[in-house]
């Protein structure tokens, strides 16, 4: 089975190929440069490479955010539009596991982080089991100092994320010992490791139709918040 992975949700961009539990061909950058206008060519340069088509493909994998809105749209609308085009399963799987699987070789709890301003952040806490990693708290959006509060009976943790570092100085002071830092290569969330979820959701039969799948931001945007209050609702 051949699966198309893609993942814009941060300022990484991530393309892979994936054949079963194979790696054919991956691509990964982390260049603060426009998704919308590198994502295509990227798919198509790496298509081209590994002499593929779109009809050699079994399904299209995405990270559904939360992240970036507009990284996360991009990949998103791309994805949707060529699993549609072509009548292939859209898998979404959440950009916070994908990042997470950089840290599968930690045997205490892995955190993956984005930054969601105003000293919030996108996080959840995975756990090794077997060869995969099983979330134990749920993903949500939340105050890093009330999350750190959270995680301090968790043991050692390993902190993953391009935007760890805005927050080291407070996860340091506030847990320790336990708090330990990934290194560079595992704070860059990879394809590879979305075509791996993306297969396993797959398998399990989680695949939700194309036409029925959406992003999962974790919170509205800021103008989508505004507009409800203007209309008196929370």
């Amino acid at each position: 089975m051949k699966i198309l992975a893609m993942d814009t949700s941060t300022l990484v961009m991530s393309v892979a190929v994936m054949e079963d539990n194979r790696v054919l061909g991956e691509v990964t950058t982390n260049l603060h440069k426009n998704h919308s206008v590198r994502l295509m060519p990227t798919v198509v340069g790496l298509m081209e490479d590994l002499d593929l088509s779109v009809d050699d493909l079994d399904a299209v994998a995405v990270a559904a955010g939360p992240g970036s809105y507009t990284g996360v749209r991009i990949g998103f609308t791309t994805a949707k539009t060529i699993a549609w085009s072509r009548k292939l399963p859209l898998i979404p799987v959440s950009s916070l596991a994908v990042l997470a699987m950089s840290g599968l070789r930690f045997p205490g709890g892995v955190v993956p982080l984005f930054d969601a301003r105003r000293n919030r952040v996108y996080t959840g806490l995975y756990r090794r089991e077997g060869e995969r990693l099983t979330a134990v708290k749920r993903e949500r959006v939340m105050d890093v100092n009330r999350w750190l509060e959270e995680l301090d009976q968790e043991g050692p943790c390993l902190f993953l994320g391009d935007d760890v570092h805005r927050f080291q100085e407070t996860i340091a002071d506030q847990l320790g010992k336990a708090a330990v830092f990934g290194l560079p290569a595992e704070n860059t969330a990879r394809a590879s490791y979305l075509g791996q979820l993306a297969l396993d959701h797959y398998r399990l039969g989680e695949t939700p139709a194309a036409d029925n799948a959406a992003p999962d931001y974790l919170q509205l945007a800021e103008a989508e918040a505004k507009w409800l209050r203007t209309q008196g609702t929370e």
